[in-house]
């Protein structure tokens, strides 16, 4: 269903741009009034990582007059396969500050506000009621949750899309239009539950053909073209090539913005956004070893020994970037499972580790139920290149 316009026209468009935006001008439901709503739009972009880079870029050639970036990361080699904005160059940047450049460089007039700290309860509210739109290419859950739940409190068209591996998602979430992100996702996720891209990765071009999307949903909101996907979940697989759509509708007891949410509560207490609270407190009493402590036990032979053993329990594909010597292989899910561990005696310590030290650290816990003397290792192996062997390949 066609929506009015959110933003006014702005002034009439210079000899100048006329001739920049003539594509757009040229399109009969879009034309002079809709390039004059795109110059006076505000736009926040949250995330300028793979989603955010190509809307980003696709907003600017728009003509959006003025773009938000949130994003509080620097650039990293790892980000290039994917994140567009980014270059070499930028290795070692802020985000925001590179993504600002790429932005000019498409479009000199766009004001971009650069945004670099990651919102928080005290901030999310101030920040979104600036804009407006929202464009969310967040890459974890927390601040998804956060967003959409400030989003539905002002009211705050949502434009969110999602990827992993060779498969996308896009909708537009919007409070009072349609449902809200937490009518349809309702309960947070337990942390590292759902694998994220760093871990399971994802194929750079999905980012491309969702962030897109994405953006060419803002640009029918601000111009009030077309139907937006209010009410419908767009589902993307790219081995298939295929996009199919889904219906989805408002909850009438959503927490968020059903008929009797609580507008005074925190932001994020509702969805479950602080659900990793309990996952620190359990780690609180968890065994664990730093990695240069663990270098001096495998230094020491006890690893491959009767004495101990070192676990992985990655994905197959981080395997294939860097392992630790010596180790043993079996997927976190496997332990939930109930796996058998190839320990070498029944006394034999293990010495769990993943990525950053969350997964082995559930590893832990499962195995030490079972009466195994399992040791997270503190920061994984991404630790262990840093404070180890700096040779070794990360992602």
């Amino acid at each position: 269903m066609a929506r009015p316009p959110l933003v006014p026209p702005g002034p009439e468009l210079t000899a100048q741009e006329r001739t920049r935006y003539a594509r757009h001008l040229l399109l009969p439901d879009l034309g002079t009034d809709g390039q004059r709503r795109l110059r006076a739009a505000r736009v926040l972009v949250v995330g300028a990582g793979g989603l955010g880079s190509p809307a980003l870029l696709y907003l600017a050639a728009a003509g959006v007059g003025t773009i938000g970036v949130v994003d509080d990361d620097v650039v990293d080699a790892t980000n290039l396969q994917r994140q567009v904005v980014h270059g070499v160059t930028d290795v070692g940047r802020p985000k925001t500050a590179s993504a600002a450049d790429a932005v000019h460089a498409i479009s000199p007039s766009t004001v971009v506000v650069e945004h670099t700290a990651r919102l928080d309860e005290a901030t999310a509210l101030d920040v979104v009621a600036d804009y407006d739109l929202v464009l969310d290419g967040a890459d974890n859950f927390p601040t998804r949750y956060l967003v959409g739940d400030a989003c539905a409190r002002l009211g705050v068209p949502h434009v969110w899309g999602s990827v992993f591996r060779f498969d996308g998602q896009v909708s537009v979430w919007w409070a009072g239009e349609g449902p809200c992100y937490a009518c349809v996702f309702p309960h947070q996720p337990p942390p590292d539950a759902v694998p994220s891209c760093a871990v399971g990765g994802v194929l750079g071009a999905v980012c491309a053909s969702v962030g897109s999307v994405m953006a060419t949903e803002a640009v029918k909101l601000v111009t009030g073209v077309g139907d937006p996907l209010v009410g419908r979940l767009l589902v993307h697989d790219a081995l298939r090539q295929t996009w199919d759509t889904l219906p989805v509708a408002a909850d009438p007891g959503c927490r968020v913005c059903g008929s009797g949410a609580d507008p005074t509560r925190p932001l994020g207490w509702a969805t479950g956004a602080r659900s990793d609270v309990s996952v620190a407190a359990v780690a609180g009493d968890r065994p664990g070893i730093d990695v240069t402590a663990l270098r001096a036990v495998l230094e020491a032979g006890d690893v491959g020994a009767s004495r101990a053993l070192l676990l992985d329990v990655r994905e197959e594909g981080e395997r294939s970037i860097v392992t630790l010597p010596g180790d043993v292989w079996l997927p976190v899910g496997d332990v939930r499972a109930g796996a058998e561990v190839p320990l070498p005696a029944p006394e034999a310590r293990v010495y769990v580790y993943c990525k950053t030290g969350v997964r082995s650290g559930e590893a832990v816990d499962l195995l030490r139920a079972r009466g195994i003397d399992a040791v997270n290792v503190e920061g994984g192996v991404l630790a262990w290149v840093e404070q180890v062997d700096p040779s070794l390949p990360t992602y």
